[in-house]
């Protein structure tokens, strides 16, 4: 670690809580709770398995709620690094001068202009083509809401604990009423019904991969739409436009790489978790990739002499994949070219622009 490692946590997990302070009661009730039911996990070291007592999180969340009114209109605190003081979003600046360190920082603006912060473990560095990956492993600060990956500019950085307790949320929600779909067919394939949390283990390293091929796919979409997207995403003021634009790049990102990674892996248990996470916007604008995933899955209802069913399949995915690209950069296009209120427009009609 470094000299002077306790105060830079504690800047970091200032900004988290002032980030926290504006923007964490910005959801559902319900997604509010779990959320601060699992950052109560992850900030009291609870194993997963083990149930928070729900009288001592309310306590919690209660005073956590209090100091949230204090601190909501402060500003974002530097970070001390190296003897240096640098702006909290200046994630390149600070990773640069933790190099060595065995650490690893990442700050940026997610959904809706929600800063994010955190600091954490680096557990393993490689270089994927253009794109620097960094692992993460144990974070020493974070937000409530915290995301499994992202990347900035071509560097990517996925946090292997955040991914957990995503995962784990999942699978608990799906053990209540354990019904049949995608997240199923991705559980049983790392055997959660035998051993859930060495389960939740395999599937965390094994869907690492999956995260990694997406935010490839984000470098690659961004090339191809060009630098003036990221201004259009930040300039709106309301949420319908922007759902509706993350949603074109993400199924724009997913078809350049994500899928066709996938399916070049043959990587049945890893199709099944990203189909898992293919919903709201995302599933509405691209039905023919959701008949395709069907054909995968119920492989044998049709056949063609001489060419093996689950070829089939996979070939019928991959076409949707490769239509995906040529659609969603179209339509990435026309976004770019519209205000606003036009694009909330569209938001409202997904089935006048989908695939």
């Amino acid at each position: 670690m470094i000299a002077g490692m306790g105060a830079l946590v504690s800047a970091v997990q200032t900004n988290c809580d002032i980030a926290d302070a504006r923007h964490a009661r910005d959801v559902s009730l319900c997604t509010y709770l779990l959320g601060m039911r699992e950052f109560y996990r992850w900030e009291h070291e609870l194993p997963y398995g083990v149930s928070p007592p729900r009288s001592e999180v309310g306590r919690w969340i209660a005073e956590r709620e209090a100091r949230w009114e204090q601190i909501a209109d402060e500003e974002f605190v530097a970070l001390p690094v190296a003897g240096h003081e640098f702006d909290p979003f200046a994630a390149p600046q600070v990773n640069a001068a933790l190099a060595g360190s065995g650490l690893v920082y990442g700050a940026g603006l997610g959904r809706f202009h929600k800063p994010h912060f955190f600091l954490g473990q680096l557990a393993r560095e490689e270089q994927r083509g253009e794109a620097r990956l960094l692992i993460c492993g144990c974070e020493y600060a974070r937000d409530v809401s915290a995301i499994p990956a992202a990347s900035q500019g071509t560097t990517v950085i996925v946090r292997r604990e955040a991914l957990r307790q995503w995962l784990w949320e999942k699978a608990e929600g799906w053990n209540v009423k354990q019904q049949d779909g995608a997240l199923k067919s991705a559980l049983l394939a790392y055997r959660f019904d035998v051993d859930p949390q060495a389960a939740i283990e395999r599937m965390t390293d094994g869907e690492i991969e999956t995260l990694v091929l997406h935010e490839e796919g984000e470098i690659a979409a961004g090339r191809l739409l060009g630098g003036d997207w990221s201004a259009k995403l930040q300039g709106f003021s309301g949420k319908r436009a922007e759902l509706l634009a993350r949603a074109v790049r993400d199924n724009l990102a997913d078809c350049l790489v994500t899928l066709p990674g996938l399916l070049q892996r043959d990587a049945d248990d890893s199709l099944h978790f990203w189909f898992s996470t293919f919903d709201g916007l995302r599933r509405e604008l691209f039905p023919r990739l959701v008949d395709a995933y069907g054909s995968r899955v119920g492989a044998g209802s049709l056949c063609v002499p001489g060419i093996p069913l689950r070829g089939q399949a996979t070939a019928i995915l991959a076409d949707a994949a490769k239509a995906g690209v040529i659609h969603f950069a179209a339509l990435g296009q026309r976004l770019l070219e519209m205000d606003e209120a036009g694009i909330a427009g569209l938001s409202h009609e997904p089935a006048s622009i989908s695939l």
